[in-house]
């Protein structure tokens, strides 16, 4: 089953449980969490205790993307705070397998994310250790920036990486991700999709869910 999961980067966090409760009652599969540290992204967002509070706030999962210098230094923080997936940069290049690992016993799903600019060869030598893989369309650190076209290539050739080996990962794509080009993504083979403008910044999130689900099935 593909699944969509709204990011709350672009919720209104001034109402963020009214918000929260809006998109699950909507139809969302997940909740994405955008965890930033201004050091590996120019950028600050919310850390474990947020999300110890969007734990009370839903029943859905809370998929915590953490874009940090540091991930395994706060994998045991994020768990205990109510993570259900934990995504890790690769681009951070530390002790990646054992984050990884680390995560696994905590008893979180992992995955890995790749930049834009990052070659998914990189990604190769974990496929064996992860449950999810991240393809960001843009550059992380922002929220509502356009979809780079050259990440459906991307999206493709993992694609078939994953079928022809049989590996139990699912592909999730973020970034820039709307009705407009959403089956696109799934098509390519999308199998997660974050999007955050394109939910929050329309007026009827049941509506703006049931229209991305609607050109998910057409892909």
């Amino acid at each position: 089953m593909k699944k969509i999961a709204p990011s709350i980067l672009s919720a209104d966090f001034s109402r963020l449980g009214e918000e929260i409760r809006a998109v699950e009652r909507a139809g969302a599969d997940l909740i994405h969490v955008d965890v930033m540290d201004g050091h590996f992204v120019p950028n600050i967002t919310i850390g474990p205790l947020v999300v110890s509070v969007l734990k009370k706030l839903t029943s859905l999962p809370l998929d915590v993307h953490l874009m940090i210098e540091h991930p395994d230094q706060f994998v045991e923080e994020f768990a205990q705070a109510g993570s259900n997936w934990m995504t890790v940069h690769l681009e951070t290049g530390r002790h990646l397998k054992k984050t990884v690992q680390k995560i696994r016993e905590v008893k979180v799903r992992p995955g890995i994310v790749l930049n834009p600019s990052t070659p998914l060869r990189k990604l190769y030598p974990y496929l064996e250790e992860i449950d999810l893989v991240l393809l960001m369309s843009v550059y992380p650190g922002f929220g509502g920036q356009s979809f780079i076209p050259e990440t459906l290539k991307k999206v493709e050739k993992l694609r078939q990486i994953i079928d022809r080996h049989g590996y139990p990962i699912e592909i999730e794509v973020d970034g820039g991700i709307k009705v407009d080009n959403i089956r696109t993504v799934s098509k390519a083979g999308g199998d997660i999709f974050v999007v955050g403008t394109g939910i929050f910044r329309t007026g009827n999130y049941k509506k703006t869910i049931e229209r991305l689900r609607r050109e998910i099935e057409l892909a």
